[in-house]
């Protein structure tokens, strides 16, 4: 099994055995994060077009991949509903303590690794990857998006952020506001440090053999959305 090598840097999350208290409450201000700087946003921006077309009352099942405390899953369950559209979420987490608190919060949650998604080709309508890819090295990053594409059945979403020195500047000064802890402060700048441009998330994109546009949204957030060829 490939090994997903780490990126540059040293964030929480990046340790699987991480405590689990720390983790769990860095994970729950990523949730507030996710709706105060863009990340809820942007996954429902993917959504837009991942589910475009999709037929009132049509039924679709979703991995979340790195799913954390399971807000974005939720969200898009939600979301979907209001257009008709039942959307049955699924997480994968390496952290057990996440795992527990997605759970405890009512989303199903598979203990795997994305090195090696836990499931059939094309056994899932659309798997999600939403702020994970910046943790790894470039190869890896090529792999992860080689196995979303082959599990997903209808569409991949990958968002993720965008490298911004003004963002980072930003997420200091709310999120000292919002009482963010110490982890979460370090591993917010961090994870902007390590985030893409628009170019370069194309070119892995390209480089796991997907053609999927980049696409820039606020809160220096990226999202590409494709449909696998079958």
């Amino acid at each position: 099994m490939i090994r997903l090598e780490p990126a540059p840097g040293v964030e929480l999350l990046d340790d699987p055995a991480a405590e689990p208290a720390l983790v769990c409450a860095s994970l729950r201000n990523i949730g507030r994060a996710n709706r105060w700087f863009g990340g809820a946003a942007a996954v429902r921006y993917g959504l837009e077009r991942a589910l475009a077309g999709g037929t009132p009352g049509a039924r679709w099942t979703m991995v979340d991949v790195g799913t954390g405390m399971g807000d974005l899953p939720r969200m898009a369950a939600a979301w979907a509903s209001t257009r008709g559209i039942v959307l049955e979420p699924l997480g994968l987490e390496r952290h057990t303590g996440a795992a527990r608190m997605a759970r405890s919060l009512g989303l199903p949650v598979l203990v795997g690794d994305a090195a090696a998604l836990p499931f059939a080709s094309r056994s899932i309508d659309l798997v999600l990857l939403s702020q994970v890819a910046h943790h790894f090295s470039p190869g890896a990053i090529v792999h992860l998006f080689r196995e979303c594409n082959r599990v997903a059945r209808r569409a991949v979403i990958v968002a993720d952020l965008r490298r911004s020195t003004l963002a980072a500047l930003g997420f200091r000064m709310v999120g000292s506001l919002l009482g963010f802890d110490h982890h979460t402060m370090r591993d917010g700048v961090t994870s902007l440090r390590r985030g893409f441009s628009t170019a370069s998330l194309g070119k892995l994109l390209g480089q796991a053999g997907i053609r999927a546009p980049v696409a820039r949204r606020p809160g220096a957030r990226l999202v590409a959305v494709w449909h696998p060829e079958v």
